[in-house]
């Protein structure tokens, strides 16, 4: 083996490496559990454990094209009586008594054309797991990018209206 092939060789096995440590140290152990939120809220513990809707934090869903997100007063509805003094319910009291909104860490992205409609699904009698599978099995959620194909299949199955400007890009 020439001395050029040896080098041209290490460099691409150096590289692969790289990139191989760069996916595995970086990007998939985060992927499964999602972002960081202001204040760590489990999905686990408020949809699984209690059993809480998710229509009772997303209030939105029915009759809107968001899902809305919980504002402080909504939980702090629980949490003035359930774990009050807890450190992260004080700090829902602190963006509550300055009225401001929680900083939520958006996780669900569609391209910016589309227009997602949720009531048009929670109408049609489509349950939040369909899409966004069983969070009351996860801590925290992972980020989602939904992508045309994963509508499209789902529109098909079901006998959905599939015209592209009348279904989501109005």
């Amino acid at each position: 083996m020439s001395k050029n092939a040896i080098v041209i060789l290490t460099t691409l096995i150096t590289g692969l490496a790289i990139a191989v440590f760069i996916l595995l140290f970086y990007k998939l152990p985060y992927s499964a559990i999602g972002p960081e939120q202001p204040i760590p809220f489990s999905h686990n513990v408020h949809s699984g454990v209690k059993q809480i809707q998710c229509q009772y934090c997303h209030p939105y869903v029915a009759y809107s094209n968001h899902p809305g997100i919980p504002a402080v007063e909504k939980c702090l509805h629980c949490h003035n009586y359930i774990i009050a003094n807890h450190p992260w319910i004080k700090k829902e009291h602190e963006y509550f008594n300055t009225n401001t909104s929680t900083p939520w860490v958006k996780l669900n992205y569609v391209a910016e054309h589309v227009l997602f409609n949720h009531q048009r699904h929670i109408n049609s009698k489509i349950a939040c797991t369909e899409c966004h599978g069983q969070v009351q099995n996860l801590q925290r959620l992972p980020h989602k990018t939904w992508y045309m194909n994963e509508c499209i299949t789902c529109h098909f199955k079901k006998g959905a209206n599939v015209d592209c400007w009348l279904a989501c890009h109005s």
